[in-house]
């Protein structure tokens, strides 16, 4: 790899979309549109692209009769290694009694290790919802229990509840999550006993403990089904809530008795016990 790079920045006042479909035909390097601009990026030298997108301007300008021009900049950037660099910008992170870090960093020492690549948008333990989670895990899951992990994204309450020696259960209503968390449970030679695409309504079992890292409308929806598959005596973690709306999640589950309101920056992580029925 080259030390530098060049960098072409088109800026056409009219046209856009043939001034985009003319750069393309004219050099296979890397494009990008951005706001009304095209961006065009090589090692090569890109003054005879500038110089005929410059050409190209004119021509259109006499055939639609119209006046149309473009504004370029050639820059030399400094080439960086993008794959170390987006590694550079993901953190292990420690919560509670885990330490959450990507492949290519090491474990810890004296620490319940969970590797997780960031992927799409599912949780790695930075957000305020998946670390409140973490935390209440860490202290309310003990080993043997019975753990449901509804809305489980990439699966790292699973994984860590598993950590803990509990018999998890898992579900999301995006595929994709499910497979991810599948993948995660993988990396981390972890198992599961049961995963389904889908919401809690399709399971008819009792757990210890229920996790819902979701949004506060849907916990409101799900109460009844999220309350319904906690045994009795069991705990209920509920988070993904911004604090202008704790009130309202709360009032939904008045029925059970809430042990602990943990707060991170704006959003609320929520523990609940349940009673006898």
């Amino acid at each position: 790899m080259k030390e530098t790079y060049n960098e072409l920045l088109i800026t056409p006042s009219g046209e856009f979309e043939k001034f985009a479909d003319f750069v393309l035909s004219l050099n296979q390097s890397a494009i990008e549109e951005r706001e009304r601009s095209i961006i065009v990026r090589s090692e090569d030298d890109l003054s005879e692209v500038e110089f005929g997108v410059k050409l190209f301007a004119n021509s259109l300008s006499k055939a639609t009769n119209q006046d149309i021009q473009v504004k370029t900049e050639l820059h030399v950037r400094k080439n960086i290694d993008w794959i170390q660099s987006y590694k550079d910008s993901i953190k292990s992170i420690e919560v509670s009694k885990f330490y959450i870090y990507p492949s290519w960093e090491k474990p810890k020492k004296g620490k319940i290790n969970i590797v997780i690549d960031p992927a799409l948008a599912f949780g790695s333990g930075h957000h305020e919802t998946t670390y409140g989670c973490l935390e209440m895990i860490g202290k309310f899951v003990n080993k043997d229990d019975k753990v449901l992990d509804v809305g489980c994204g990439s699966g790292i309450l699973s994984i860590a509840s598993a950590k803990l020696g509990a018999k998890v259960s898992l579900c999301d209503t995006d595929e994709l999550a499910t497979k991810s968390a599948k993948e995660n449970f993988e990396s981390n030679s972890e198992k599961y006993t049961k995963i389904w695409t889908g919401s809690v309504t399709k399971s008819d079992e009792k757990y210890d403990v229920v996790v819902a890292n979701i949004i506060a409308d849907v916990l409101v929806m799900l109460a009844n089904d999220l309350i319904k598959a906690v045994k009795d005596g069991g705990i209920l973690i509920l988070s993904g809530i911004l604090e202008k709306y704790v009130d309202r999640v709360e009032e939904r589950y008045n029925k059970l008795e809430i042990l602990e309101k943990y707060k991170k920056d704006e959003w609320f992580t929520l523990v609940f016990k349940k009673g006898n029925e």
